[in-house]
């Protein structure tokens, strides 16, 4: 059987740090997803179509995303999803499904971000994560010569 979910979309808040009553980290948040279609209104204009995905990540993988992101960022994740039922204050049984995050990804620069919607870039602990990229480009070799490279010998001694 196979129980993957993978999505990439917008947090709508900032992830809060949790733990448990035996100290595991846990933290809960939602991510907003454009739908991969869209339909004409009845003015004939194109709309989107946004869900709103509940994730819980646990131990390192939600420190990670309490560190590291802020409401407004793109986030990319995989996971499995998991339904579980519960009886609420006024004694009804509730439904959730949800999303168990395994690994979750940067989707965007940090040039990207701090332009993005999320507030205070300067303070983010993502912004000081990652060093700025450097002001040339890396090297290429597609204009370079035959003496840019050098020959590896071959000893027929290889192990495969």
């Amino acid at each position: 059987m196979i129980n993957t979910a993978v999505i990439m979309g917008r947090l709508v808040a900032d992830p809060e740090l949790r733990h448990t009553p035996s100290d595991l980290a846990v933290t809960s948040f939602t991510v907003a997803v454009d739908r991969a279609y869209s339909r004409s209104n009845a003015n004939g204009e194109r709309e989107r179509q946004t869900d709103f995905i509940d994730v819980v990540a646990w131990r390192s993988t939600a420190e990670f995303v309490c560190r590291y992101f802020r409401k407004g960022q793109m986030i990319a994740l995989d996971g499995s999803i998991q339904t579980r039922t519960y009886t609420d204050s006024q004694g009804n049984k509730r439904k959730s499904t949800e999303i168990v995050a395994n690994n979750v990804s940067f989707t965007e620069s940090k040039r990207d971000s701090a332009g993005g919607s999320y507030q205070n870039p300067g303070a983010s602990p993502y912004a000081a994560a990652r060093p700025e990229p450097a002001a040339e480009p890396a090297p290429a070799y597609t204009s370079g010569s035959t003496g840019d490279f050098e020959e590896i010998p071959m000893d027929d001694d290889l192990p495969f």
